[in-house]
């Protein structure tokens, strides 16, 4: 690569104002032991709490800090998305804004991009201050994935990775409505290699991630990334018409062979709520599809920007690109 190189911080928060004050130094101590220009963009995912605040005195002190601030929450994909959309650098590291991705790795993330891989990721060999629930039904997340995915998502990874021009050209280009980033960092493919860390606890404040909205998120990957659970519900409809065929053509056996009377009122229902369950596990599996597709089909933006607060000077070295603020990437 030519030098000199660029590089921007990308960190979408929302209600980090506990955390954002420890985090902060400890960033830009980082970004000064760089050999290269460096600048950090914060995307506000429609925080209630002093966030926005906090950001403004940030951007006020450092002219490497940039700001955009979504107009509601929309979700820490989209503002991801809408991170990464303004990015005109070399490069960019996504980040979380609680400090459980130390900021100290990205020099590491830096060495492995120069050695001419596209996509640096971090894969957690420890996950401190989780609960082993959490862990558990992480890891089960990823191997279900893996199972159901023609995309190989690695597992134990998380959004925390560097990604070269090229990749974020390729995202840029995604701009589907329901978004799973996870897969779609490893759809694009290139050059990619695993970086192994120890994720640490958060610095300060709590997750607002809970058990529903990972919940959500899982059905989103796994709906993003295949038509398994679909085959399933075919496959299984298949199987329970045969065993029921089966088992009639046996019980006319037993009654005309050993005149063994038919059984009633209990197997009667339990065989109609068995397969009233059954059939409604496949609608709802193929709603879920559905939906999908009606969201994709309203065109809607994908998100909205209430306020920004652009760098004071352009990188050295960057290539063109969109500037923060762009006016086709304002929703």
């Amino acid at each position: 690569m030519s030098s000199p190189q660029t590089l921007t911080v990308v960190i979408a928060a929302y209600n980090e104002d506990a955390a954002l004050p420890v985090f902060h130094p400890r960033l830009l101590q980082v970004l000064d032991g760089l050999d290269l220009s460096a600048r950090v963009l914060y995307v506000d995912d429609g925080s209630r709490d002093d966030t926005w605040t906090l950001l403004e005195a940030f951007a006020a002190a450092d002219p490497r800090v940039g700001l955009i601030r979504l107009a509601r929450n929309f979700g820490k994909e989209l503002a991801l998305t809408a991170g990464l959309d303004h990015v005109d650098t070399d490069a960019a590291v996504v980040l979380d804004a609680d400090g459980q991705d130390p900021p100290e790795l990205i020099p590491a993330l830096v060495a492995k991009w120069r050695e001419g891989h596209d996509v640096v990721y971090g894969t957690r060999t420890r996950r401190d201050g989780e609960s082993w629930f959490k862990r558990f039904t992480a890891a089960g997340f990823y191997r279900v994935m893996a199972w159901l995915s023609r995309t190989d998502i690695p597992r134990d990874t998380g959004d925390f990775r560097l990604m070269s021009r090229p990749v974020l050209d390729a995202l840029r280009g995604l701009r589907e409505r329901q978004r799973f980033m996870k897969g779609l960092f490893t759809w694009v493919g290139f050059r990619q290699v695993a970086f192994p860390y120890e994720r640490a606890p958060r610095l300060a404040g709590r997750t607002t991630f809970n058990y529903w909205k990972l919940w959500n998120l899982a059905l989103e990957g796994i709906t993003s990334f295949s038509t398994v659970p679909l085959r399933l519900a075919t496959y299984i409809g298949v199987f329970t018409a045969l065993a029921a065929f089966g088992w009639g053509v046996w019980i006319i056996i037993r009654t005309l062979v050993w005149d063994d009377p038919v059984q009633g009122w209990p197997s009667l229902m339990t065989v109609v709520l068995f397969l009233g369950g059954l059939q409604l596990v496949a609608l709802g599996i193929i709603g879920e599809y559905l939906g999908r597709l009606y969201m994709e089909a309203k065109q809607r933006p994908l998100y909205l920007v209430r306020d920004v607060r652009p760098f004071a000077a352009a990188p050295a070295g960057g290539p063109s690109g969109p500037k923060l603020f762009g006016g086709e990437l304002r929703a």
